[in-house]
């Protein structure tokens, strides 16, 4: 049976939260596609790393930024209420351009398959 350190499943929960309270409330906001694609917790588990990728204007992505660092107390005290922790984690949100990337490399692959059939 494998073991997980606390601080995974922590992650697991907050990764859960942030995603069904905050994915709906920002597309409200934008016009983009945004995703929670993980979070990191410190081993001591006072700090959270919470990685996000959005898809849509790079104008968007400055709105959505600009709403997760002018509302990270409430996100974090709303967080917070779910967790059974003495000390709620600080949260970090961090751009993840995994996404992005990914997506570009798949239309290179494409490109390189469609031009043996054009020869």
């Amino acid at each position: 049976m494998r073991q997980f350190k606390r601080s995974q499943r922590l992650g697991q929960q907050i990764h859960r939260d942030i995603s069904s309270l905050l994915e709906q409330e920002l597309a409200d906001l934008t016009r983009g596609m945004l995703t929670f694609t993980r979070v990191k917790l410190s081993d001591d588990l006072r700090y959270a790393k919470v990685y996000y990728s959005f898809l849509g204007s790079d104008e968007d992505r400055r709105q959505v930024e600009e709403y997760l660092t002018r509302h990270n107390g409430r996100i974090r005290s709303q967080i917070g209420k779910s967790l059974r922790v003495r000390n709620i984690p600080e949260l970090m949100f961090r751009f993840d351009p995994s996404v992005e990337e990914g997506i570009r490399i798949e239309q290179l692959l494409n490109e390189i398959k469609r031009e043996p059939e054009q020869d």
